[in-house]
């Protein structure tokens, strides 16, 4: 959990930035994602950052970074990756990202004794993702869900990022 320290620092700075904006005038949005991703029948917590900038009402483009510490036999996991994002309707977000998946490295018994080192490793990801944005007071809620797509196998994404426009 180093990653908490970030997270709170990130969210401190943009919640009390003196440039902040209506969101529908603003063309910043950071935010911090806490939620889960459910991939081979195993459930693990998921929590990360990520920023959009808007170039009109209906385009956009950001980064992604999401850790997953107990994935993979709690080597952990880390995703970055870029994605453009498309605004519809209303608040609606609709995302496509392509990015990178880093699998820590890991010891595996394989129940008879036989101990199997994994070595931590990176696979391509695409991801695909939508969002509802909610907004509370200076502030947007956006659940969201996604699916990635790494080396054959998909995994699901949900959760709710917390998001201060400006």
């Amino acid at each position: 959990m180093k990653f908490i320290p970030i997270i709170f620092l990130a969210t401190s700075i943009v919640a009390v930035s003196n440039n902040a904006l209506a969101a529908g005038d603003a063309k910043h949005f950071p935010g911090v994602f806490i939620g889960a991703t459910h991939v081979d029948g195993e459930t693990d917590f998921s929590y990360g950052i990520e920023y959009e900038y808007k170039f009109s009402k209906q385009w956009g483009a950001g980064l992604v970074y999401e850790k997953t510490d107990d994935a993979h036999h709690g080597a952990g996991l880390d995703i970055m990756l870029a994605s453009a994002y498309l605004h519809p309707w209303k608040d609606l977000r609709l995302g496509l990202g392509f990015g990178k998946e880093t699998v820590g490295s890991f010891v595996e018994d394989d129940g008879h004794g036989h101990y199997h080192h994994h070595a931590s490793h990176k696979e391509n990801l695409v991801r695909a993702s939508v969002s509802y944005d909610f907004h509370v007071g200076d502030f947007g809620v956006a659940p969201t869900f996604a699916v990635d797509f790494v080396d054959g196998k998909e995994a699901y994404v949900f959760g709710v990022a917390l998001i201060k426009p400006f």
